[in-house]
């Protein structure tokens, strides 16, 4: 079985050349070339195509993305060439090949509003261009007939790359005191988790054609930024690292005081029950994921190179 990732040096992408790897040939490539590993032009359709032709992968993961959420407002064109133009390209050669197609999508594609968690069936509605262009990479894929996993998560975080808890570890090393906006909430989750949910429905899906569809996929439990922030800066001081702020000492605001060029969802709640049970998964706890990325990432927590 011939497996090709796509968007291999990203944070989802790192993970996905370990944990893919057991179940065929792995061939990946990056956005561009770098580490050893080829890179491919996702805004190019007409290479795109010519790459799954070469290549003739049974399976597609897919964990390249535009995710600049602020600048696809002001460059839309590259954010529709890679969000929803790549996909469709991808879906459309593999429906000609009977191949599967594993993608990633957001929360973007909803608009945030209420206080209950959306399931797969619920109404999108995007606030911008980047839910926008993901929504229409969606649509895209499941126009084409392919069979397809498409795998909707949020608030991302990897050891591996920047993020926002390393962010808000540089900044209470920094300030005495932190802002954070406190009407946002979601569930941060794990690119290591993402990795691993995508390795186990695989195996299922490869003899069962009836998993193809849509799948709310992230960690268990909600929070808002503000109380996000809060737990990195306690775990910060537990493992002895220079902080001057405390947590007592970051305060929550509202998105209105925090202007973006982008407006954000303010619920972010996605409702995984398909997903547990179609494959018989138990999601952990968002803190889990978000303590076991600190550990790994500790010894450049306070770098901003890395």
């Amino acid at each position: 079985m011939k497996i090709l990732l796509l968007g291999a040096n990203g944070q989802v992408g790192w993970e996905l050349r370990r944990s893919l790897a057991p179940l065929g040939d792995l061939v990946a490539l990056a956005r561009a070339p770098s580490e050893g590993v080829e890179g491919i032009d996702l805004a190019n359709a007409a290479a795109l195509a010519g790459a799954m032709k070469a290549i003739r992968p049974d399976i597609v993961v897919n964990a390249a993305a535009y995710t600049a959420v602020d600048k696809a407002d002001s460059d839309e064109a590259t954010a529709i060439a890679v969000n929803a133009t790549a996909p469709g390209v991808i879906a459309r050669e593999l429906a000609h090949t009977s191949g599967w197609l594993v993608h990633y999508s957001t929360d973007y594609v909803f608009d945030g509003s209420g206080h209950l968690p959306r399931d797969e069936d619920a109404a999108t509605a995007p606030l911008g261009v980047y839910g926008r262009t993901k929504l229409a990479g969606e649509e895209a894929i499941r126009a084409s007939g392919c069979r397809h996993l498409i795998l909707r998560t949020s608030w991302v975080h990897a050891a591996r790359g920047g993020n926002f808890a390393r962010t808000m570890l540089r900044l209470a090393s920094q300030r005495d005191a932190l802002k954070v906006v406190d009407d946002q909430v979601g569930a941060p989750t794990g690119a290591d988790l993402l990795a691993d949910v995508t390795a186990h429905v695989l195996r299922r899906a490869v003899v069962d054609d009836s998993v193809s569809g849509t799948f709310h996929t992230c960690a268990a439990g909600e929070t808002s930024w503000c109380d996000y922030a809060r737990h990195v800066i306690a775990w910060g001081h537990r493992a002895g690292l220079p902080l001057r702020a405390t947590t007592d000492a970051v305060a929550g605001i509202a998105t209105r005081d925090y202007p973006t060029p982008a407006r954000r969802p303010l619920n972010s709640r996605l409702d995984t029950r398909k997903l547990r049970h179609c494959f018989g998964l138990a999601l952990p706890l968002w803190q889990s994921g978000v303590d076991r990325m600190l550990a790994e990432a500790l010894p450049t927590l306070l770098d901003p190179s890395q």
